[in-house]
């Protein structure tokens, strides 16, 4: 069987889960077939959209380079590509977030930054939540994979950064964690710290053999959580947290949403029976009203990160969410010859 996946060292650490979970239930041979995504091309200074780390390999899995698609369960987006379908989710890992701060420092919390403090982040649902509950730290952009944002960290670009717990411990990296995040002051990412084995929906071969792998409760609980998210109307990029928690055949929802600048916030809890839960996440979406997460307006931030920070925190203080996508880069050329012919 061969597994289609990204090749970061985070996205090659799951693979290897789901080669190592497949071998395990008789599953030979299963080979690991790399494939570079738009997100795996941005520059290390843009953000990505929805989608990013999960197109190009859903691609590859439609046009039958790949057997089945390897994903981290939050990138996914909600609404499924047709022809595919997710036949597993395997055991889910912490799904909660952790604060980093910078190697050979001493371990502090969210609570014990010193004011002002820098936080490096990607994530619009990260930078809500944490200036919901800290308006004085300075929550900036920081990009890249887990192991250059730890360099960048290191290097003093930024104070602390927050990271999925997930990642971290997948990487071996679980000594960087400063602390754990409740979930309560910042709510995960649907689906987060689970990782999802896609398939097509027409192989029946595939499709039994993947979900031999398959974590029912683990599947049960993203479910529930990408129902909200579905329902709230945003994607994996929305200011939207989500965890399921089960025991025994009762689940236990959290759904929360802030605004991108923190200065609201709101989060519910809804409980019912396992075998309900995607209804569960449709009715707490609707009574949370997520849907004012935004305000209703939106904008998509195409520019340049270099020119987007402006326009974007005038958006914010009209009451509009800014979705930065950048669709432009900037680079800068020498004068001379290249210049000259360029014109």
């Amino acid at each position: 069987m061969r597994l289609g996946t990204r090749g970061s060292a985070l996205a090659l650490a799951q693979a290897r889960l789901v080669e190592a979970a497949l071998q395990a239930a008789g599953v030979e041979p299963v080979e690991l077939v790399t494939i570079e995504t738009e997100g795996d091309r941005r520059r290390p200074d843009t953000a990505w959209g929805e989608g990013a780390f999960v197109a190009a390999i859903e691609r590859a899995l439609l046009d039958g380079r790949v057997d089945a698609a390897i994903h981290s369960a939050k990138d996914v987006p909600t609404r499924e590509t047709p022809g595919l379908a997710i036949a597993a989710y395997l055991r889910r890992e912490d799904a909660r977030d952790a604060l980093v701060v910078r190697q050979g420092e001493a371990a502090c919390t969210l609570s014990t930054l010193p004011p002002g403090a820098r936080v490096g982040t990607d994530s619009p649902r990260r930078t809500g939540f944490l200036l919901a509950i800290r308006a004085d730290l300075h929550v900036h952009p920081l990009h890249g994979n887990v192991d250059t944002r730890l360099r960048r960290l290191d290097a003093g670009e930024t104070d602390a950064l927050v990271l999925a717990v997930a990642g971290l411990v997948r990487l071996g990296r679980a000594d960087r964690i400063s602390e754990v995040l409740e979930p309560s002051l910042v709510p995960p990412a649907p689906g987060q710290g689970a990782i999802a084995v896609q398939v097509r929906a027409g192989d029946v071969a595939a499709s039994r053999a993947v979900a031999a792998v398959d974590d029912r409760p683990t599947r049960l609980a993203v479910e529930s959580e990408r129902a909200f998210l579905a329902a709230s109307g945003g994607g994996c990029r929305a200011p939207i947290g989500a965890l399921a928690t089960i025991e025994g055949d009762r689940m236990d929802l959290l759904g929360a949403w802030a605004s991108p600048d923190g200065s609201s916030s709101t989060s519910a809890r809804g409980r019912g029976s396992v075998d309900e839960g995607e209804r569960l996440g449709r009715e707490l979406a609707a009574r949370l009203g997520t849907h004012r997460w935004s305000g209703g307006r939106r904008v998509l931030l195409t520019r340049a990160v270099e020119q987007a920070a402006e326009l974007a925190r005038e958006l914010q203080e009209a009451g509009i969410v800014a979705i930065s996508v950048p669709a432009i880069v900037i680079d800068p050329v020498p004068p001379g010859e290249a210049l000259d012919a360029a014109t």
